[in-house]
């Protein structure tokens, strides 16, 4: 054990996944508050998407990974109501991008650049924590603290607008463009997770310390602090947990750490009601 945390590969991974969780912790509040778990969930197969995209041309997958998810966060935007997708949008575009995906997989595993390294697609779905470089550790930890900045930043009108749209654009905040700017993050925040845990678990990372941070407490800031501090301990409880047990995937070490935690929340305390965390939230941002 003492032996493994001493390795580079897994000193970067805890450098890299601090920062990542954090990000997901913050951006992952803000999408339980908003009720868009859902294009969470789109933007997770979009990652995807993406990055079979890039590796099919011959490009490096982050670049797949950043402009697929940006972009696709932006049109949802753009098609949904002052800049937050509806269900209808996200559902008529998410199938077709599923489809896309298995697409580009198929052209990248049977092209002359692809052939014996099918493996990529399983990277992309399932993640690599453990496999990030030093320069690439290095990029990972300033996207994710960019992101985080940029949500501390937005962070009251957009709870405002979050809260009382309606209100919020009356007093001049501008809801559309702030709408437009977190999907922004939540794609950029989708794409640098990919890379720690995949894809297919990335909806995890989002969700579940969020959802156990507003179990835990009705003020909203306090909420958002405690989201990305419970993402942080669960990513290098998983972290560990994979270092201690080899066999162990990290990214599912990492989501069995934070469902494991978002199930005590059920013991810790009842559920508060909504109403009572709308009214302390509406109260903050007012």
């Amino acid at each position: 054990m003492s032996s493994v945390l001493s390795q580079d590969f897994f000193q970067n991974a805890l450098l890299a996944g601090t920062f990542i969780a954090l990000a997901c912790g913050l951006v992952g509040y803000f999408l339980v508050l908003r009720a868009q778990m859902f294009t969470g969930d789109a933007l997770s197969h979009v990652a995807f998407t993406g990055a079979m995209a890039a590796l099919a041309g011959g490009y490096d997958l982050r670049l797949g990974l950043f402009a697929a998810t940006i972009g696709v966060g932006l049109l949802l935007g753009g098609l949904g109501r002052r800049g937050q997708p509806d269900d209808v949008v996200i559902g008529s575009v998410f199938a077709w991008i599923l489809g896309l995906g298995a697409f580009f997989l198929t052209v990248y595993t049977t092209s002359r650049s692809g052939s014996g390294q099918g493996g990529a697609g399983t990277t992309v779905l399932f993640g690599s924590i453990f496999g990030l470089h030093g320069n690439q550790t290095t990029l990972a930890v300033a996207i994710a603290g960019a992101i985080c900045v940029l949500i501390l930043l937005i962070g009251r009108p957009l709870l405002f607008a979050t809260l009382d749209e309606a209100v919020a654009a009356a007093r001049g905040v501008p809801v559309r463009a702030l709408g437009l700017g977190f999907l922004v993050l939540v794609g950029a925040c989708a794409a640098e997770a990919t890379q720690a845990v995949g894809s297919l678990l990335l909806l995890g990372l989002l969700a579940a310390p969020a959802g156990a941070a507003i179990r835990l407490t009705d003020r909203p800031f306090r909420a958002l602090a405690l989201s990305g501090a419970l993402a942080v301990g669960e990513m290098w409880g998983g972290l560990l947990l994979s270092a201690a047990f080899p066999k162990l995937p990290p990214s599912f070490a990492i989501m069995a750490t934070a469902s494991a935690v978002y199930a005590l929340t059920f013991l810790v305390r009842p559920r508060r009601a909504a109403r009572s965390v709308v009214i302390a939230a509406q109260r903050t941002a007012a």
